[in-house]
């Protein structure tokens, strides 16, 4: 299933993550093939997807970040039924194992603020079935190369990416890709 989602990445390692309208438009325009929706509410979530598919993008949602939704399983049924989303992405658990068994792209988000957080990571790879992880911050090479040791879904690098040198230290250090929500980054 996540093949898709891999290709695009290859072709793109950026993705996109979007946190205002102005994002949108702007991603819109870029040629990265993969958009991180992380705003939005349950009024305009579906016209927000929408515009993102209909550039032929793929286009996930932090179900977190969605204003109206709860920390339920229902809320994933939600998307599911009421947008286009390929998938989502979220920091809980049953949020993800829900989009797995109605067969939606999943990214697990992860913050790596300390030593206890790096060691959760192996615990929450028994209980988290997601399609890849996503660390933030994602300028620790380190950090990626720990966790691709850790884990057997791919990393992609998150937060604090702001030029270039990032991106490819990022990529050097094993993260399939990178979002990020600066734009000079997308069209580079």
């Amino acid at each position: 299933m996540e093949q898709r989602f891999y290709d695009a990445m290859a072709d793109c390692p950026v993705i996109a993550a979007v946190k205002n309208f102005e994002g949108v438009r702007a991603c819109l325009k870029s040629e990265l093939k993969i958009v991180f929706v992380l705003f939005g509410n349950i009024c305009n979530i579906s016209g927000i997807v929408d515009q993102i598919k209909g550039a032929g993008k793929i286009a996930l949602v932090h179900i977190d970040l969605v204003e109206g939704l709860s920390a339920h399983e229902v809320s994933v049924d939600y998307i599911r039924k009421n947008t286009k989303a390929d998938g989502i992405i979220s920091t809980r658990m049953n949020m993800i194992n829900r989009a797995r068994e109605l067969s939606m792209y999943t990214v697990f988000r992860i913050f790596i603020l300390d030593s206890r957080a790096f060691q959760g990571i192996e615990k929450q790879k028994r209980q988290v079935k997601a399609d890849f992880i996503e660390i933030l911050p994602g300028v620790m090479p380190k950090i990626i190369q720990k966790v691709n040791k850790l884990s057997a879904q791919a990393v992609i690098a998150g937060g604090l990416i702001n030029d270039k040198e990032d991106v490819i230290e990022a990529l050097n250090a094993g993260a399939i890709s990178v979002s990020t929500t600066n734009q000079d980054i997308w069209f580079m």
